[in-house]
């Protein structure tokens, strides 16, 4: 089970370092052709996201390396996969119905928690 959580998790938090690394850094004109939904939302709300999504993948990765509250990586899953369950809610209310890179992350963030659970 290790190896696949390192999988599951890896790809995890690639995805995350990159989208949570650039909506911390890109003004909005330079997110806005990806995310379109960055119009309706407060830049500091857009950068607070980032953060949580630059976070969520470091617990995803540092308390399994490091052997330090290792139960900590079922808690960022968790999160992660609390924050796809938001993003969903945001892309249907805005009418968008291209949910499906979401749901992915979704049942990968969840596959994620159940792997760091049982390993």
């Amino acid at each position: 089970m290790s190896v696949a959580y390192w999988i599951v998790a890896g790809l995890l938090a690639l995805f995350y370092l990159y989208a949570g690394g650039l909506k911390a850094v890109r003004s909005r004109e330079g997110l806005r052709p990806m995310m379109a939904w960055v119009d309706g939302m407060p830049m500091r709300a857009v950068r607070a996201l980032g953060a949580v999504e630059l976070l969520g993948a470091l617990g995803l990765l540092l308390p399994r390396l490091t052997g330090v509250a290792p139960w900590t990586a079922v808690a960022a899953a968790v999160g992660l996969a609390v924050l796809q369950v938001g993003a969903i809610r945001v892309h249907l209310r805005m009418g968008d119905r291209q949910v499906a890179l979401n749901g992915t992350l979704l049942c990968a963030a969840v596959a994620a928690a159940w792997l760091a659970a049982v390993s």
